[in-house]
Order: C-alpha cells, then structure tokens, then sequence
C-alpha cells in the first residue's frame, strides 16, 4: 500500500516511458500489469470484449470468470481483504455495470481497496439510450473515491495509476473505471508515467507531536483508560504497533467487527469486540472509561448506539487518516488526523524515551483497579450458550471449527446471524483473518469472499462461515470454484430461516413472521434429526450439480469429523449444518438503546454501570 506521496520528494521526478502503438484494451492490460496486477475477476459482455481479448494475452494476470458480476466483485474485495492489495474486477456496460454497485458500495464503507473497470457503449451513444447503456459513472458517485469516463485513449496510463494510487493510498476505498467501447479499439503510442501528481488530494497525513505530546499527558492521568480501535488498523498496517502500544501503556483493547484480529483475541489485554453484538465487558468498559483512545474507527451506530450516551463521562481522543471522520458522529476531546501506523510509532517512542516498556507476561500493573473491574465483567458476563445432547448449537459449530483448525485459517462470513456468532465464538490472533462486510451487511458476500481470499492464499485453509439465506445469493460461485480448482469451503449454519430477521421479530414484533421461512411452506423441514425430508433447498443435490461435495449434518456427535474432512479436502468443499432457528445471537443491545439496555442469555436486562 502506498505510504507517500510522489508529489513531496525533492528529486526530479521520473520521466515517463513511451510504448509501442497499442489499442486501448491492450494499453489497459499493461497498466495493470505495471500496478503489481496478477489476479482480475471479469464477465465478459459485448462492450468489454476488447478488453478481455487483451487478457487473452497477458502472462502476468490470471483471468478468473464469476458467474454472476456481484459475485465476482465480493472476491475481489475477498482479495483485497486478505492482501491489502487492491482487488479488481471488470464487467461490461448496462447490467453488468450495475450489477457491481453493491459489491463497490460495501467496498465504500468497508473501506477495501478496489478498482472496478466497466466497459461502455461507444462515445458517440453515450446518452442516447443505447443497448446497455447506464451513466456508471453517475451512478456510483456517491459510493467511490473517485471515478472516471475515459475521453481519450491517450489519458489510460494516467488514469489507471491515478486509480490505484487512490484506492490503495489514505483511507483505502473503490475506484471506478468507464472505458468506451470506441475507445478500446483505437489506437495510439502510450506514455506510462512513472509518478502521478494530483492536485488537492494529499493523503499522507502525519500527527505533530505537540497533540501526541498531549495524548501522553491524558494517558498519566488516567485510572480507567481503554483502547478502542477498527478497521483503520488493519487497512493502515499498524497492528505491531498497536501491540506494542497497547503493551507499553498496559491499556485493554477492545476492536469493532471490522477490526476484529487488529489485536490477538487471545491476549490478556483483548476484551474481543463491542458492539450490539460484542462482549458485555467491552462495552462496559468503553462506556465506564475515563480515557477512551479511539483509533481508525468512525463510530458507527452498531457500536455505540444511542450517540449522545456513547462514552459521555470519558475524555475521547480520535485518531484517524480520514478527516471527514473527526467529529461526524461523535464530538472528541481531542482530535488527530494521521495516519495510524505513524502515529502508533511516534507514540511508541515517546513511551520508550519515558522509561514505559513493554510488559509482554501477563503481568499487567499499572491499572490495577480497573483490571479487576474488568476481570469481574469478563467472568460475570462470558459469550456463552445452551448447550445441548444432540442438537447441533451454531456456537458450538464455530468453536469446533476454531479447535480443528486452531485458529489458522482465513474466515468470511456472510450477513446475519451467522456473522455474529462467527465474530463471537472464533479467536482471531492476526490481522485479515476475519472477512465480513461489516458496514453495508451484504448478504451473499460470503462465498464469492472467500473465494478471492483463497485465490490470495491459495495454501491457507479459508473457510466461509454462512447462513442458508446468505449463501443462496451467490451459490452460483460453486461453479467458480469448481472449475478454477479452487478450494474455498463453506459451512452453511442451516436453519431455513432468515435468522436474524426472526430474532428481531421474536424481540420487538411478538414473534410475528413477515416473510422469513427460506423453506417449502408445503413440506415445512420439523427440526427432525432423524428425517430430513422438507430440507429447502436441498444443497446437497445442488452442489452436486455444481461438481462440488457437500455433506449435510444433522447430529453433533458427527460434526467433528464431517468439519475435518471439510479442512483435509484439496477441492471446494460445503458443510450443510442443520442448527435450530430459535436460537438468538446475544449479548444484543437493542437498536438506538445504550449499554445499559443490553440483553444478556435472555433472561436479564444489566443495570447501569454494573459494578462501577
């Protein structure tokens, strides 16, 4: 990911390389080949086969066909996920163009790094409803960094470096490329920049130290200080020096979803995530802080609920590269723009120039007061569940999971609860680990995820952790999968209901269903573990049809060995796990509710402060 700026150095910038006469697909081939570019996810249509008959050509970038354009954008964005890299994906114009736009919105507000390129019918039908034709451009406005109509073959090369640069530089997000037919095919002698300079946009961000200095002199007066951090972590690289920060002030961490392995859950100082869904001592915590180091985080309404409670006795300090950010949704303290990793390292140094080391054993000091409040919420109020004899418990699948792998594999989820309990039950030690669409809640993201992770790391075991409903959508990436040998498993928790729809309905609608069974209404599955019959659909026969194995379970004592030949096969592989639908994903603070509010086992309503 680039760092810096080639408009700050002081050395005469490079001069640029003139190619050979090219068309302006196969100009667009070598740019991408010249980003660092190896993997593209593209569904060919007639205004963009120029382009794929110049990936017909090039040695350096593996081709892989989706079977649907929504499908192929969520495995970039896997890609992107699991390297840092910006993914890229490409379809043609009309439906495949639109057909990108949820996948380049959850890019947005998940902040991954990707360059999606469109073909377009020919300049001279632009606007006048053309076979195909969507103003892409217009479109997708609101849901990009930046993105371009290309008017002239001669401008490729600065276009397509610019959109790199941008989508990998400050806070990372999607670039959008039109490219018009007409200009595909002429033809011209390219000029390759070697350096970009672009006016106004400077995302190299560095705190000064006098507002370092004063973070500093906040963390010396505090008694109840926490670490509160997101996805701002992993996108900036600066997890060793989140550890190390964190070790030096012997402060607890606490992530969101989207930071989720930023920090080793399995640390003594980690409090998981918070949230709706997360820890009752990480919200607790955060809440009950007198310090609260918000870092690479944006405040989102999952996690602190009602706004105007969210950490209101604590002094805030926001530190993130984006300064549309600072004091959007929360009015802090004291606000700093930077980028994290420098401002983690400056920090660091400061701690080491006043004699703070690194406590690595455990043996944590300096709080000891709010440690043991802490270790009183941990022990009160642990993620727990009802287990049963035989009943398959969807927890109690991701924990066997987490065993059978110990804990060394990629996971992505799609949206539900599913995700939730993914998020819950999985110990997450390293950063992009964990592959959710977190800010948009894309169902079928799942699936298509961890294919691009896979292909990514192609010896790394990943696993799709998803719900019936979120792995319908785009099951047509078995084929994918199938074809291209590549090994993403899945391990559908199998309800056939929309379940987290029916946990809001059990909540706040008395229980009454509004179009949530994913079953055959005239063949309605009884939850029987000895008779399958009414399962819809049947993925068994499905995936068959795809090529692909899957193996359906219906009692826990089989679970474990279904799990380890799901991890020992070399080929795609999906796991259908019946789980009832009357299990709910808690904690759960009610939507626009505070901490206080939150829902614990189901049973009990905590009270304010609980404990403090």
């Amino acid at each position: 990911m680039s760092k810096t700026s080639s408009t700050q150095s002081k050395a005469a910038p490079a001069a640029p390389e003139r190619g050979e006469t090219m068309s302006g697909a196969e100009i667009l081939v070598a740019c991408l080949e010249r980003e660092g570019v190896d993997t593209i996810f593209a569904y060919p249509g007639g205004a963009s086969m120029h382009m794929h008959q110049a990936l017909t050509k090039s040695t350096k970038i593996r081709t892989f066909l989706p079977r649907h354009e929504q499908g192929g954008v969520f495995a970039a964005e896997g890609y992107a996920r699991a390297t840092g890299k910006a993914g890229v994906v490409m379809a043609t114009s009309g439906p495949g163009a639109t057909n990108l736009v949820t996948g380049i919105a959850d890019a947005y507000l998940d902040s991954t790094p990707l360059v999606a390129i469109t073909g377009q019918v020919p300049q001279a039908m632009i606007g006048k409803g053309a076979f195909q034709e969507t103003d892409v451009f217009s479109v997708t406005a609101q849901i990009v960094k930046h993105n371009y109509l290309v008017m002239d073959v001669n401008d490729i090369p600065r276009i397509v470096k610019e959109a790199f640069y941008i989508a990998q530089s400050g806070r990372p997000g999607p670039v959008l490329i039109d490219v018009p037919k007409n200009i595909q095919l002429a033809t011209t002698q390219p000029v390759f920049p070697a350096e970009i300079h672009l006016r106004g946009y400077d995302p190299v961000k560095h705190a000064d130290d006098l507002a370092l200095n004063e973070v500093m002199g906040l963390i010396r007066e505090a008694k109840r200080p926490m670490i509160y951090c997101g996805g701002g972590i992993i996108s900036g690289e600066a997890s060793a020096e989140l550890l190390e920060f964190a070790e030096r002030t012997q402060i607890p961490v606490s992530t969101t979803l989207m930071g989720i392995g930023c920090f080793p859950e399995t640390h003594e100082l980690s409090l998981k995530w918070l949230g709706m869904h997360g820890t009752v001592y990480a919200n607790n915590a955060v809440n009950e802080a007198d310090l609260l180091l918000a870092i690479g985080v944006r405040f989102d309404d999952r996690v602190t609920g009602k706004i105007s409670e969210f950490a209101k006795h604590g002094t805030i300090v926001h530190i993130d590269i984006d300064s549309s950010e600072i004091n959007k949704n929360k009015v802090v303290r004291l606000p700093i723009q930077s980028d994290v990793k420098y401002a983690l390292n400056r920090l660091n140094g400061m701690l080491e120039k006043a004699g703070k080391k690194r406590v690595t054993d455990n043996n944590f000091t300096t709080f000891p007061a709010w440690y043991a409040q802490i270790k009183e919420w941990k022990d009160k109020f642990p993620f727990t569940y009802n287990d049963t004899d035989d009943v398959i418990q969807p927890q109690y699948a991701i924990q066997l999971l987490y065993k059978l792998t110990k804990g060394d594999a990629i996971i992505t989820t799609g949206v539900g609860q599913h995700q939730m309990w993914a998020g819950q039950f999985f110990e997450y030690t390293e950063p992009r680990t964990f592959i959710s669409s977190a800010g948009l809640g894309s169902m079928g993201f799942g699936y298509p995820a961890a294919i691009g992770a896979k292909v990514a790391f192609p010896d790394k075991q990943v696993v799709d952790i998803d719900g019936d409903g979120s792995f319908l959508m785009n099951v047509q990436e078995l084929a994918l999968a199938y074809v291209e040998g590549i090994a993403a498993k899945a391990m559908i928790l199998n309800n056939q209901w929309l379940g987290m729809v029916v946990q809001w309905e059990d909540r706040f609608y008395k229980g009454n269903r509004g179009h949530t069974f994913l079953g055959d209404p005239k063949q309605t599955y009884n939850g029987s573990l000895e008779d399958p019959t009414g399962i819809y659909p049947d993925y068994v026969k499905m995936c068959a049809g795809f090529g692909v194995t899957c193996e359906r379970v219906m009692h826990k004592k089989d679970l474990a060995g279904a799990i380890q030949r799901m991890l020992d096969s070399k080929q795609a592989y999906v796991l259908d796990v019946m789980v009832p639908y009357t299990e709910h994903v808690l904690p759960m603070i009610p939507s626009g509710g505070t901490y206080k509010d939150v829902i614990y086992e189901g049973r009990q309503t905590l009270k304010a402060g609980s404990g403090l």
